[in-house]
């Protein structure tokens, strides 16, 4: 079977999409959780995933001897195992737009993943106003991201980016968990579609158990001095 290594569900960003895509897709795999407790070599991440994960990051596929990093390498090679399953839209023009946003997504909007780091279980409303008013690159971020979406949801009628779920609306999908967290203003119809992601099965189960481990990491939230009960 699968095998994926994942962090917190509450802070990992680059967890979820991988493991969102085969929740949602029925893909069988074993989550294996590797708590965050820093990012230093000694650190008890980084020493669980010695000889696992080349990169000494998550998220990593391990299936048999053949280890998979990197979120877009993880889609790519799911797509082309389970190609029955269509996780990239079927028209060829299609798939290279879907491609193309994804890669945007996994290269780009850093602002965005500066200032609004994923944080499922919190509410940080004030926080996300003043990052707003005070970063330009933010709200450059947050315009590309609603002309992107609402291209796509017009060209090819949503209810998700493509019409049916697909890899990119697993990538996007910490995205929408950043906008949600931190109240950032969007047109009605990116809140819908925000809407239609989190009512995805696969989006739900990571946010209940995101909501389900009450663990506060201090160095991931240096906005808040303890979390939320």
């Amino acid at each position: 079977m699968l095998k994926l290594y994942i962090g917190n569900k509450n802070y990992s960003s680059w967890s979820m999409r991988p493991w969102v895509l085969m929740t949602q897709a029925g893909i069988p795999f074993e989550e294996v959780m590797v708590r965050f407790d820093s990012f230093d070599a000694g650190s008890a991440f980084k020493t669980a995933l010695a000889g696992v994960s080349p990169t000494g990051k998550v998220p990593v596929l391990v299936d048999g001897d053949l280890v998979v990093w990197d979120t877009l390498a993880i889609a790519e090679y799911l797509a082309e195992q389970y190609p029955e399953l269509h996780l990239w839209p079927r028209e060829a023009p299609t798939r290279a737009r879907a491609r193309s946003v994804c890669a945007e997504m996994h290269s780009g909007f850093g602002a965005l993943r500066s200032a609004c780091p994923m944080n499922i279980e919190a509410s940080l409303p004030d926080v996300g106003a003043l990052a707003l008013r005070d970063k330009p690159a933010l709200r450059a971020d947050l315009a590309r991201l609603v002309a992107l979406w609402q291209q796509l949801l017009g060209e090819f009628g949503g209810p998700l980016l493509f019409g049916r779920v697909s890899v990119a609306d697993a990538f996007f999908a910490p995205v929408v968990m950043r906008l949600r967290t931190y109240a950032l203003p969007v047109p009605a119809d990116v809140r819908a579609y925000m809407d239609q992601v989190c009512a995805l099965p696969g989006v739900k189960a990571w946010m209940d158990g995101a909501l389900a481990e009450r663990d506060f990491l201090d160095f991931e939230e240096p906005y808040r001095l303890s979390a939320a009960r």
